[in-house]
């Protein structure tokens, strides 16, 4: 991997897609596409609708068919998000390429500030923003560490209290500065630029819902690339916005896990490791989905 020179960025005015992908988000969609579109640092949104209800179509349509620089893509169903966002990015006409959840309010300028930090770097690289609750406080799952067996229960459990046990997890960690190096960043709130983007191939399409952003990470570090998280680099995240229930996203979630596993480490160690904590992750990834139903329930959030 050679370093890259300032000679072949695409410069501080380098324009910025924004690829969405949205399948049954609601209210939050809205406020989501207002946001993008009032940051002058992002020259199209490109929104992929995975499937939407009726009013949330009319709604978005309405919007692209009167904004030059939104772009509109229906009609191919429910295609996952790993290839709704490649579908995004083969019909996006920018330098960088920021993908964004569509319960995410971007904050003006945040994604000129990962592109800058970007250009720092060695490609292929990707650049993660800091994603915040209603609280104010940073939300789980901007910046992470590397995803391990060991870390992926500890993660889903409360093993990670005890001592020498970590979680994948890093939000309870000091904020760094300024952007720094991290393994993981979210795929709600990623840029990178499009060498970068087509160096690595785009999203792997094999992952439907989940863990396609930890992959994509992976890949970009195992390539000698960076991966940045970028703290100044801001969104209001709503989170668990889709109407889908719960029990169905953490399915696709268990099965991205598995996937990784299965195919991350040489051999045949990783996929007898697999097979062993398969369990072990589902029965977790179920225990986690009922507490987190009935604290809904309970205290409505």
């Amino acid at each position: 991997m050679t370093r890259t020179t300032h000679s072949d960025r695409p410069g501080k005015d380098g324009r910025i897609s924004a690829v969405m992908v949205s399948y049954m988000t609601g209210p939050a969609l809205m406020e989501a596409v207002r946001g993008i579109q009032r940051d002058p640092g992002i020259f199209e949104l490109i929104i992929i609708d995975n499937g939407n209800p009726r009013i949330d179509r009319a709604r978005i349509w309405e919007v692209a068919s009167r904004t030059e620089n939104v772009r509109l893509v229906q009609g191919h169903g429910n295609i996952g998000f790993a290839a709704a966002c490649n579908y995004g990015a083969a019909l996006a006409d920018g330098d960088y390429l920021l993908f964004i959840n569509p319960d995410a309010i971007l904050e003006s300028g945040a994604a000129r500030q990962m592109a800058r930090a970007g250009d720092l770097h060695t490609r292929p690289w990707i650049t993660g923003g800091m994603l915040f609750n209603a609280a104010g406080r940073e939300q789980r799952g901007g910046r992470r560490g590397v995803l391990s067996m060991r870390s992926a229960i500890a993660s889903f459990t409360p093993l990670h209290r005890l001592p020498g046990i970590a979680s994948i997890h890093r939000e309870n960690e000091p904020l760094p500065s300024g952007p720094a190096l991290i393994p993981t960043v979210s795929g709600a709130l990623m840029l990178m630029d499009r060498q970068s983007f087509d160096q690595l191939g785009g999203f792997d399409e094999a992952y439907f819902l989940h863990v396609e952003d930890i992959e994509i990470c992976r890949r970009a570090r195992d390539m000698g690339g960076d991966v940045i998280f970028v703290p100044g680099a801001c969104a209001f995240h709503y989170g668990s916005t889709s109407e889908v229930t719960r029990w169905r996203v953490e399915m696709h979630k268990l099965r991205g896990l598995i996937r990784y596993f299965w195919t991350s480490g040489p051999g045949f160690g990783a996929k007898l490791g697999t097979i062993l904590i398969a369990p072990l992750m589902a029965a977790a990834l179920m225990a986690r989905t009922v507490w987190l139903s009935l604290r809904k329930a309970v205290t409505g959030r």
